[in-house]
């Protein structure tokens, strides 16, 4: 059968440590995610128990330098683990997203030295779980009206407010919080889970992302020292430079759901036979074959084409943004498309489609909705914008 996520030669733009790294974490998911995915997502059984695995095969910090216990790989190797994390589950990946792009990410690029000695290298290898606190009960699209806020008090502030849909909540350690200050300036602040006042209820009665641990962030007059303080940057910038990071890994890990997607549907064809032939015979069939692989590979090479400009520091938010658009919205209909070849069966969890489609319901809407990213891109394009 044909190498359909080679389809254009891809590899041949990877290098011989890419290729490495891919084929690290293609390897690990097949043993240790693939076997136990549907029973996880059956059970409502959080994957946040392989974050220590995660760290010690280096699928988390990727691009974190070594100084502080990161991989210190590029943009492209990031990408590949995240697509194969999520060839595996969208939960896995989500946990290792929200670890190295919105938690290690903001304390790299944000925060003091001493701060990125003392949280990095836990962070990296899995012994500390950090979550990510942006959006809110009456925010979501619109992060700048959040409400929760703090106050300055002797030797630092107290935070109030609530978070929600949070990816990890419930078993973090550490949490990166974006509040208002007394001046509406938004500033991100380091909250340890000892600290008094700090609750992270669990979301229950999900649809999707089920193997994942979601919840809330809630913060009842806690206390944050100045020294957890993220001083490097204020306002949105911050929160959307972060936002960023995880968009590009998002790009590249739907890959991985909508190849695991094709590959199912794909091999089922060949093996399901009606009116005494394979159903791989049928037109119709083929159709949706040949559709899903050129719309996958197109993803492939946008999604290559956004990590070399981010290798180069030239990856604008506007091409994240269309590119994580793209990708998620490619990979559902992907997903959907192959759910009807396997017709009743493809409801089952004899195959992963359904699990996987449920998963990219919640991608399509986290980190940016479908239609937020297309008003971003529309604003690019004209310079006007639609939001207010």
């Amino acid at each position: 059968m044909i190498n359909f996520e080679n389809y254009f030669d891809i590899d041949t733009l990877l290098s011989e440590e890419h290729l490495l790294v891919r084929n690290s974490a293609k390897k690990w998911v097949s043993r240790t995610i693939s076997p136990i995915a549907e029973e996880y997502n059956r059970l409502e059984k959080s994957m946040h128990s392989f974050i220590k695995d995660l760290g010690e095969y280096g699928f988390i910090a990727s691009f974190i330098p070594l100084e502080y216990g990161g991989s210190g790989m590029d943009y492209i190797s990031y990408g590949l683990i995240m697509q194969e994390l999520e060839r595996g589950d969208s939960a896995i990946r989500s946990s290792a997203s929200v670890q190295t792009s919105l938690v290690m990410y903001p304390i790299w690029k944000f925060g003091s030295e001493e701060q990125r000695k003392k949280y990095l290298p836990l962070l990296a290898d899995g012994s500390m779980i950090g979550a990510f606190g942006l959006t809110e009960p009456n925010h979501g699209s619109d992060p700048g009206g959040m409400e929760t806020h703090v106050t300055e008090t002797e030797g630092g502030y107290i935070l109030n407010g609530a978070k929600m849909w949070i990816t990890n909540a419930p078993v973090c350690d550490i949490a990166v919080v974006w509040a208002k200050n007394e001046n509406n300036r938004i500033k991100g602040y380091l909250v340890e889970r000892n600290f008094e006042g700090f609750t992270s209820p669990e979301t229950k009665n999900k649809w999707s992302l089920k193997a994942s641990a979601t919840g809330e962030l809630v913060f009842n007059n806690v206390f944050i020292p100045k020294a957890n303080v993220l001083e490097g940057v204020s306002g949105l910038k911050g929160p959307m430079m972060c936002l960023n990071s995880a968009r590009y890994g998002i790009a590249w890990g739907v890959l991985g759901a909508a190849a695991a997607c094709i590959e199912t549907a794909l091999n089922y064809s060949l093996q399901r036979k009606q009116f005494r032939k394979p159903i791989a015979t049928f037109q119709l069939t083929q159709k949706k074959l040949a559709e899903m692989t050129t719309e996958f590979v197109k993803a492939q090479l946008l999604a290559w084409r956004l990590g070399i400009l981010m290798n180069q520091g030239k990856a604008t938010s506007a091409q994240i943004s269309m590119t994580k658009r793209n990708n998620v919205f490619t990979a559902l209909t992907i997903a959907r498309e192959s759910r009807q070849i396997l017709g009743a069966m493809g409801i089952t969890g004899d195959f992963p489609i359904m699990r996987h489609m449920m998963n990219l319901e919640s991608v399509i809407t986290y980190e940016g909705t479908h239609d937020i990213h297309l008003l971003i891109t529309g604003n690019d394009l004209t310079r006007i914008s639609a939001f207010y």
